[in-house]
C-alpha cells in the first residue's frame, strides 16, 4: 500500500545547528520512492499468490471430481453386490443353515400342514360332487321344465343362410350338392334296414324297460324323400333351378308331439309377393314328422336314432331376385314366433336363383 506523508514541517533547532530543509526534504523524497517500490512489489507479489491459488483450486477441483466419478461407480457395483450377497444368503445362508428365513425343520412343519389341508379340501370337494352325481341319471335329464319347443335345422349348410347360385354354372351349386349327400349318408336303406327297424305309421314307438337299456330305433330312409333323395336326381334340382332342401326338428329327450296329431311343415314367402314360390313339394308327401320317432331316450341308450326329415322341393320360383322364404312347424304346443330367435319352430332362408 502506498503511504501517504504528511507535510512536515521543519523542526525549530537551537541556535548553532548545522541542518538544512533542502536535505530532509531529499531524505523524505527518497523515503517515498522506496515505499513506492515495496509496495508495487507487493501488489505484484499479491496477484501471483492469487492466481497460483486459483490454479491449486481448480485442479483440486478437479481431481476431487474425478475421486467422486469413481467412488461412484465403485459404490453402485459395491451396491449391487451387496444385494446380491443379500438374496444368496436368503435363499442359503449356511452358517445358519437356513433357506428362505427358515430351517429345514419349519420348512416340513409348513409342508405337511399344508399337504394335509388341501387333501382335505380335495377329498370335501369330491365327496360333494360323488353325491351330486348320485342324484343324475346320465340317462335321462333331471329338470327338463325350462326345456324350450322343438328347434329345427336345415341343409345343405349355407352361408347365413343364404341360397345362391347360377343354374348354368355348376361351381356356384355343386357344394350345396356335396353337403346333401354327405348328410344323407347316414340315411341309406342299406343301413336303416341293417340297424334300425321297421316300425307301425301312425303310432309312438314306446319301450319298455330299464333307462340303460339299449332302444330300437325306427328306420327313416333315404328313398323317403324320393326326388329329393339324389337317387334320381344327383343334382337335388339345383341343376335345373329347383332346389331340394331338407328340414329337421333338433332332439328333445323324452318329447311326443301333442295330442297324438303329427308335427307338420309349411313354408311360404316370409315378405314380399306370395307369388314369388308358386310351388311347393314336400317329402314324405304328408309334410310331417311321423309319431313314430317318437319318443327320443338319448344318445346312451337310443344309439341307431336317426331324426326323421321334411324335404322342400321349390319347383317353381321366381328366378333372378332373393325370395325370403319362411319355413315353420305347426302343431299342438309349438311355438314359432319367437322374434329373438329365429331357430326355434321355424328357419328364414333367402334363395336367389339366377339363370
Amino acid at each position: 500500500m502506498r503511504r501517504q506523508l504528511r507535510s512536515r514541517r521543519a523542526p525549530a533547532f537551537p541556535y548553532g545547528y548545522g541542518y538544512r530543509l533542502d536535505d530532509q526534504d531529499e531524505v523524505n523524497q527518497n523515503y517515498l520512492a522506496d515505499e513506492e517500490e515495496e509496495a508495487e512489489e507487493a501488489r505484484v507479489m499479491v496477484v501471483a499468490d492469487l492466481k497460483e491459488e486459483e490454479k491449486e483450486e481448480e485442479e483440486e477441483k478437479e481431481e476431487d471430481e474425478k475421486e467422486e466419478e469413481e467412488s461412484h461407480g465403485q459404490d453402485t457395483g459395491s451396491a449391487w453386490w451387496q444385494k446380491l450377497q443379500i438374496v444368496n444368503e436368503y435363499l442359503w445362508d449356511p452358517e445358519k443353515r437356513m433357506s428362505l428365513a427358515r430351517t429345514g425343520q419349519s420348512l416340513s412343519l409348513i409342508l405337511v400342514i399344508y399337504f394335509f389341508f388341501y387333501a382335505s379340501l380335495a377329498a370335501v370337494i369330491t365327496f360333494c360332487m360323488y353325491t351330486l352325481f348320485l342324484t343324475i341319471s346320465p340317462y335321462v335329464p333331471t329338470f327338463t321344465e325350462r326345456v324350450k319347443p322343438p328347434g329345427v335345422m336345415i341343409r345343405p349348410f349355407a352361408h347365413s343362410l343364404n341360397f345362391n347360385f347360377n343354374v348354368s354354372e355348376p361351381d356356384t351349386w355343386q357344394h350345396y350338392v356335396i353337403s346333401l349327400n354327405g348328410f344323407l349318408q347316414g340315411y341309406n336303406d342299406s343301413l336303416q334296414e341293417e340297424m334300425n327297424v321297421d316300425c307301425p305309421p301312425g303310432q309312438y314307438f314306446i319301450q319298455d324297460g330299464d333307462e340303460d337299456e339299449d332302444k330300437k330305433a325306427c328306420q327313416f330312409k333315404r328313398s323317403f324323400l324320393k326326388n329329393c333323395s339324389g337317387l334320381e336326381d344327383p343334382t337335388f334340382g339345383y341343376s335345373t333351378g329347383q332346389p331340394c332342401i331338407l328340414l329337421k326338428m333338433n332332439r328333445i329327450v323324452g318329447f311326443r308331439p301333442e295330442l297324438g296329431d303329427p308335427v307338420k311343415v309349411s313354408c311360404k314367402v316370409q315378405r314380399g309377393d306370395e307369388n314369388d314360390i308358386r310351388s311347393i313339394s314336400y317329402y314324405p308327401e304328408s309334410a310331417s314328422f311321423d309319431l313314430c320317432y317318437y319318443p327320443y331316450y338319448g344318445k346312451l341308450t337310443h344309439v341307431n336314432y336317426t331324426s326323421p326329415l321334411v324335404a322342400m322341393h321349390f319347383t317353381d320360383v321366381v328366378k333372378n331376385q332373393a325370395v325370403p322364404v319362411q319355413c315353420q312347424l305347426k302343431g299342438k304346443g309349438i311355438i314359432n314366433d319367437v322374434i329373438n330367435d329365429r331357430f326355434v319352430g321355424r328357419v328364414i332362408f333367402t334363395l336367389n336363383i339366377e339363370t
